[in-house]
């Protein structure tokens, strides 16, 4: 699949030396695989191997990490890639750097050709990124991408941004997720600005906005969260309106709506890893101009319909693989096919095969098709919860939650239960200097959702997420469990 071709991996936050590594790259007929910025020592150690990097370009902030992972490579007696050090100026690290076999970025790009010809694939099928996985459920896997897939997904995401010509882009989506949803390439396509934020506030997305004149951005959720709880301080008027793309957990309605108030029109896109991100957007309607702003934010909180790359999404019964009906109620699994998914997973021929079992892949996510052919999730499969013999959506059930006033995140998962089998488990984080008890969420719940729907243990702490802003269910699920029986015999 990628056996034959240089692996060129990258450790580095958003900054303008990994935006050209998007170009160079490929261009020099290598395969670019960007590795997440919040991994350790021993994880970029595992996915080193896995991908058989040769080269590797590390930002001076994380070279502890690339040093830690090279060690460990070390001591296993595989051959450590050529390391090739990003600085942000010639201060920024120690003269001495006892790592063998490194070089410096910007004194590499001294030595480069002005007659250096491109290497163009032989197939428009060949290999042009690897990218991780997330880690939500489990360890990442190996994401294999194509040019031809790259290329179409990067034209439609500019559609799907309605991103005109020289627009102005800030980079808060990490780079290293899906080559940035391929945004990466259609900026550049567009003959655009790219801002690049090292780091991710609500402030410096602010400050970035009014000083750059930012027409377009991409957030997960969590960032959205973030600007809509940000400090007066901190804000600052969004003069001209910002076009955000969002993608991930459906961002709660009151989110969607105050991000509107304070001037950027949000667009819901939904997709995954294997999708080369973005895969569908809950395209707008006119007539949803006139609803109320709340039944507004609803609809925009769906995942809509498939841009012009994807051939097909569908929702299907995963053992017939019929499409269920257009009720808006029958739950089914979430599937694509086309030119924008992956061309299969690195070293794991079963999980591929798996994946794409019926000819469709398989997303794991569940989701209703509505009479206006839209889709919306309700759950990942195993993030449903069955509680005597009902499912709970943990995507419902998180939304009620999220519009209480003094919560800042909220996450839901399944907790045994002798009697029931499970019963919700909230895990919350209020926002700073609110106040609220595991009562006070409980009776909220019970207020806005059938009894059984709402949670019946409340845990306080912060959510673990991934670099890419996604929970960690997995981790939440394994402290309910450890967590034990609610009760025995207990009642709804």
């Amino acid at each position: 699949m990628i056996y034959n071709y240089v692996q060129v991996a990258a450790l580095a936050p958003n900054v303008p030396a990994l935006y050209e590594l998007h170009f160079a790259v490929p261009m020099a007929g290598a395969v670019l695989c960007t590795l997440n910025t919040r991994y350790d020592s021993a994880m970029v150690s595992v996915l080193l191997e896995h991908s058989g990097a040769n080269i590797i370009f590390v930002d001076y902030q994380l070279l502890h990490i690339a040093k830690g992972a090279l060690e460990i490579l070390s001591k296993k007696g595989i051959k450590l890639p050529y390391l090739i050090l990003i600085k942000e100026s010639y201060d920024s690290v120690p003269d001495k750097i006892s790592v063998p076999e490194t070089l410096e970025y910007e004194s590499l790009l001294l030595t480069g050709r002005p007659d250096f010809k491109i290497v163009r694939p032989n197939d428009e099928c060949d290999p042009i990124s690897l990218n991780y996985t997330s880690g939500t459920t489990s360890n990442p896997k190996g994401v294999v991408y194509g040019h031809r897939g790259a290329y179409l997904n990067s034209l439609a995401a500019a559609l799907l941004n309605e991103m005109g010509s020289m627009p102005v882009y800030l980079w808060t989506v990490p780079m290293f997720h899906c080559n940035g949803w391929c945004l990466t390439w259609s900026v550049a396509a567009q003959g655009g600005t790219n801002i690049c934020l090292r780091s991710v506030t609500a402030k410096a997305i602010f400050d970035s906005v009014g000083a750059h004149h930012v027409t377009h951005m991409g957030a997960a959720p969590t960032v959205l969260n973030m600007i809509v709880n940000s400090l007066e301080n901190e804000r600052m008027t969004v003069r001209e309106k910002v076009t955000v793309m969002t993608g991930g957990a459906p961002p709660p309605p009151h989110v969607l709506h105050k991000m509107e108030e304070f001037g950027f029109i949000v667009h819901h896109s939904y997709g995954l890893t294997e999708t080369y991100g973005p895969a569908t957007i809950c395209a707008w309607k006119p007539e949803w101009d006139s609803i109320p702003p709340e039944t507004r934010a609803k609809f925009k909180s769906r995942q809509g319909l498939q841009h012009l790359g994807m051939e097909e999404v569908d929702v299907k019964n995963p053992d017939t693989l019929i499409s269920v009906p257009l009720d808006g109620k029958t739950m089914g699994e979430v599937m694509f096919r086309g030119n924008t998914v992956m061309n299969g997973y690195l070293k794991d021929e079963k999980a591929t095969r798996e994946a794409f079992k019926g000819g469709w892949f398989r997303s794991g996510d569940l989701g209703v098709k509505h009479p206006d052919g839209y889709i919306e999730l309700k759950d990942r499969s195993n993030d449903i919860i069955i509680s005597g013999g009902e499912n709970i959506s943990t995507i419902e059930v998180e939304s009620v939650i999220f519009s209480h006033p003094s919560v800042f995140e909220a996450a839901v998962v399944g907790r045994p239960d002798d009697h029931w089998g499970e019963t919700p488990c909230a895990f919350v984080k209020l926002k700073d200097g609110c106040e609220a008890t595991e009562g006070n969420i409980i009776s909220f719940c019970r207020e806005r959702l059938p009894h059984y729907m709402a949670p019946k243990s409340v845990i306080f702490q912060d959510l673990p997420k991934t670099s890419t802003g996604k929970t960690q269910k997995f981790v939440l699920r394994q402290k309910a469990k450890d967590l034990g029986s609610l009760s025995k015999g207990s009642k709804l």
